[in-house]
């Protein structure tokens, strides 16, 4: 209990932090309208065991939203001959690589009697950044209304993050994590779905054999296998992110100066990284305000071929405001202040198509080509796409 209350004050402390230690910037409102009525609060939980249900155990009951807004419970699924619930998530590389397989079983087995169920058992509280490098996505819950959407999910997708009750009772080990139950619901297999993590190599194997054999009245044959990916994210685990958060907030914020031949060098990228420079000053409203997503996206990708520079327009005498921004902002990450005197030049040399507005952002590949640029404010649902999305980076391992 002591325990609890320590990560209680700890908690709060998070999340009344500034932006930079926000999730990823939310989707826009008409994403999740048809959503709206549902608001998420994810909340501690009393660390526990957890154990993964035995093969012959009943169903556990359960009451979660759906990524529509609307509740869904053990019942709605009755009709079902055979029940396939997976616990998956947004952000997990084996939970995506997994994702159009589940996609095709569904579409293949819907007129089999068979029902399809994923649920997100994923606390936010308990999810890092240094986690998030291979998604595009979090695994909060209007997070999942995107991912449900834009991947067409066929299948319900529902979200056990704020208490994790259902999560609990069924004890999933990994992302993804199958479970199979028979007519009466009883728990006839569970572990993978097959095993081979890179998309086309096979076609959920494990899960059709027992569901086939279930079908044709069968006992199931390899009624248990293992699972693999990434580890449930409890929500005592929010012990790891209160410290990763103290940790990046204890590291050095720096700014360097750099003139036009600096820029036009970064803008080369002879690094085997995705460069991704943005020009702000403190005297331009939206730069400020959008800076600390920026710093998240460091916080996300570091770990994987990319990188985030900054470059602060703001004229050299403001370079100690510029620096105490950043500073405030965490911007633990390559900083600069422009010191050149002809900003034209810059502009030219950044890029001749630019009118010179800030904010102005710009992504090269290795070799300086340009893979994504941006006047005014940023998307970010869209640039962290563009970051995952690129060779360099990509879904899977």
């Amino acid at each position: 209990m002591l325990r609890l209350t320590i990560q209680l004050c700890l908690l709060s402390l998070l999340l009344c932090s500034c932006k930079t230690d926000s999730a990823p910037a939310a989707a826009p409102e008409e994403t999740v309208a048809e959503a709206k009525e549902f608001k998420a609060n994810p909340v501690l939980v009393e660390e526990q065991e957890v154990t993964t249900l035995a093969i012959g155990a009943a169903a556990p009951d359960f009451k979660l939203v759906r990524t529509d807004g609307m509740y869904r419970t053990l019942a709605d699924y009755a009709d079902a001959e055979v029940l396939v619930v997976v616990f998956t998530c947004n952000h997990c590389p084996t939970a995506q690589a997994y994702e159009q397989r589940l996609i095709d079983f569904t579409a293949d087995y819907k007129e089999k009697g068979v029902g399809v169920v994923a649920i997100s058992p994923n606390s936010p509280l308990g999810v890092m950044y240094n986690e998030l490098g291979y998604s595009d996505l979090d695994d909060r819950y209007e997070d999942m209304v995107i991912r449900a959407r834009d991947a067409d999910f066929n299948f319900d997708y529902l979200y056990d993050g704020d208490n994790q009750a259902a999560s609990l009772k069924y004890g999933p080990a990994a992302t993804p994590h199958t479970f199979v139950f028979d007519a009466d619901r009883k728990l006839r297999y569970v572990g993978r779905l097959d095993k081979h993590e890179k998309p086309g190599t096979l076609n959920a194997d494990d899960l059709r054999l027992a569901v086939d054999e279930l079908l044709a009245g069968r006992e199931v044959s390899t009624p248990e296998t293992k699972t693999f990916g990434c580890s449930t994210k409890w929500a005592w685990k929010a012990d790891y992110k209160v410290k990763d958060e103290a940790q990046w907030k204890a590291l050095p914020v720096t700014m360097e100066d750099i003139d036009v031949a600096g820029v036009a060098d970064l803008l080369k990228n002879d690094s085997d990284n995705l460069r991704l420079i943005n020009f702000w000053a403190t005297w331009c409203g939206p730069c400020v305000a959008e800076y600390p997503d920026f710093v998240v996206l460091q916080r996300m990708y570091s770990g994987r071929n990319f990188e985030f520079v900054s470059i602060s327009l703001d004229k050299p005498g403001k370079a100690p405001a510029a620096l105490k921004f950043l500073q405030k902002s965490h911007s633990a990450l390559s900083n600069y202040v422009f010191t050149g005197e002809d900003i034209y030049e810059l502009i030219e040399v950044i890029d001749p198509d630019w009118n010179g507005a800030i904010p102005f952002t710009i992504m090269v590949a290795p070799g300086g080509d340009v893979v994504y640029k941006q006047q005014a404010e940023v998307d970010f649902l869209e640039l962290r796409r563009v970051i995952v999305e690129h060779p360099l980076i990509g879904r899977y391992f």
